[in-house]
């Protein structure tokens, strides 16, 4: 099969995923839902290698949302249990491709033992600087800018910053993703056109990319396809195409 072929001078710098139709996928290929979400987490390891083959230096996947708390509780321990697995056989690989391992979200709320092993995973791939691998778990974006305006708040309060001195670039430091840059691309998956509540703040000027692809059929051809719709795409930022 001929790939499809990318600028590799003109990367997205950072990519951020919607990894959505597992349950659908299971339901097609009448499996159950967990079956679905372990079909997904090869697509996940999948896109991590195709992401770090080509150079893309920050990813990150929305792999749990606070509202996936709501669904049934043997698909939410199941879905903690592929977690920790994942967490389990894939750092050793993570750290020999000198992948970085940080994660969004409130992750107080995960099981204890995947607290551990996420825990575990950052640090033994803290040094690492090819790649950032980011995990949005137990996430909402509206929860995390409620979050920072908290913060924020409470630092004026205690006489750490004046209110005159808040501005878009202070209230990113307050945010999860504080020293990343916002994502150039956002990839769903599945034809859903939405975003769920994912990296509100920061898909403000971020190309959005939707495909009927179900996550766990998406694979390589099909992040270099999002990538080179994005390189066709003019980034004005709010200017016209004149003043770039």
């Amino acid at each position: 099969m001929i790939m499809t072929k990318i600028d590799l001078e003109n990367l997205p710098r950072h990519i951020a995923i919607i990894m959505d139709g597992n349950g659908r996928w299971a339901k097609q290929h009448t499996i159950g839902r967990i079956r679905g979400h372990q079909k997904g987490a090869q697509a996940v390891r999948s896109t991590v290698r195709t992401c770090r083959e080509i150079g893309i230096k920050y990813l990150t996947l929305f792999a749990f949302s606070v509202e996936n708390w709501g669904r049934p509780s043997d698909e939410v321990e199941g879905l903690m249990s592929l977690l920790e697995e994942y967490l389990t056989k894939e750092v050793k690989e993570l750290h020999e491709q000198g992948i970085k391992l940080t994660s969004i979200g409130e992750i107080d709320k995960l099981k204890p033992s995947v607290q551990e092993k996420l825990a575990s995973a950052k640090e033994i791939t803290a040094n690492n600087d090819q790649m950032v691998l980011n995990l949005a778990l137990s996430y909402g974006g509206q929860d995390e800018i409620i979050g920072a305006v908290k913060k924020i708040i409470q630092d004026s309060q205690n006489g750490k910053i004046n209110s005159g001195d808040i501005n878009k670039e202070m209230f990113c430091k307050y945010l999860n993703t504080a020293g990343m840059p916002d994502p150039d691309l956002l990839i769903r998956t599945s034809g859903e056109y939405r975003i769920s509540n994912f990296l509100l703040w920061q898909l403000a000027y971020t190309e959005l990319y939707f495909t009927d692809i179900l996550w766990p059929d998406f694979k390589k051809e099909d992040i270099l396809k999002a990538i080179a719709s994005y390189q066709k795409r003019e980034r004005r930022f709010g200017l016209t195409g004149e003043q770039l």
